[in-house]
């Protein structure tokens, strides 16, 4: 099986002081994987530094025959800008930015792939709506029907289930099973873990470095989670002693 991501020797911080320290792991094309560990672990980071918005201080992330432009990152719902004057149709039509350009008009064909982008995340009648009048869920909806119009090989998600309801989530874990289906490789970094149990094949857990990874049922361990917590506590002392399991 050939491989979506790489990390090679990783290490990313911010300010030159590691948030994730040396991981190493391979996610496989066409996979299925939650990031999962306790707060402060390093998984949006990682995420970060998928995007290039955040540039290795060691090693380097490889990529299996994708690039970054093939790439779909949806942010946490707290770094979106809910007060910028858009309404829902046209922040789901910037999807289509690779394809046509920052100025070009939608044509027919785009606008209807924009009512169908629309359609498929439930929110048909709420095209006009401005984004600061929707919902925790009626937003996170239209962020979803963003990326699929970006048709990505690759879909970054971040924290994507928090904070809405729970026909949403359903609705939301459709389409990302769908994507699955379609042979795209997702990663999304996840808190819930009967979520992640429920729905996600394979399970990448941090604690700054790498705990485990691998089939979900393998990694979910108490054990594992314990570790985890421990190797994030234990992170009081300078940078590279992050991670380390207490004595």
């Amino acid at each position: 099986m050939t491989y979506a991501l790489k990390f090679q020797d990783l290490s990313l911080g911010y300010d030159r002081q590691p948030a994730v320290h040396r991981l190493r792991g391979e996610i496989a094309e066409g996979s299925l994987t939650a990031i999962v560990g306790p707060n402060g672990a390093g998984k949006s980071t990682v995420l970060k530094g998928v995007t290039g918005s955040l540039r290795p201080l060691q090693g380097r992330i490889a990529f299996g025959g994708l690039t970054r432009s093939e790439i779909a990152y949806l942010p946490q719902q707290s770094d979106v800008d809910r007060s910028f004057p858009v309404a829902v149709a046209d922040l789901v039509a910037m999807g289509l930015w690779r394809e046509i350009g920052g100025f070009a008009g939608l044509r027919a064909a785009h606008r209807a792939r924009v009512a169908e982008a629309i359609s498929a995340v439930g929110l048909e009648g709420f095209e006009m709506r401005p984004i600061g009048s929707l919902s925790g869920g009626q937003i996170q909806r239209t962020l979803f029907a963003r990326l699929l119009l970006q048709d990505a090989r690759l879909v970054l998600l971040d924290e994507p289930f928090t904070a809405i309801d729970a026909k949403t989530v359903a609705d939301l874990i459709g389409v990302v099973r769908r994507w699955h289906g379609e042979g795209r490789t997702v990663l999304a970094v996840l808190h819930d873990v009967d979520t992640v149990r429920a729905h996600f094949p394979r399970t990448l857990m941090l604690a700054r470095e790498l705990v485990a990874h691998g089939p979900t049922g393998q990694v979910l361990t108490a054990e594992n989670q314990f570790r985890a917590r421990q190797m994030c506590e234990a992170c009081t002392g300078p940078p590279h002693t992050c991670g380390r399991s207490p004595a």
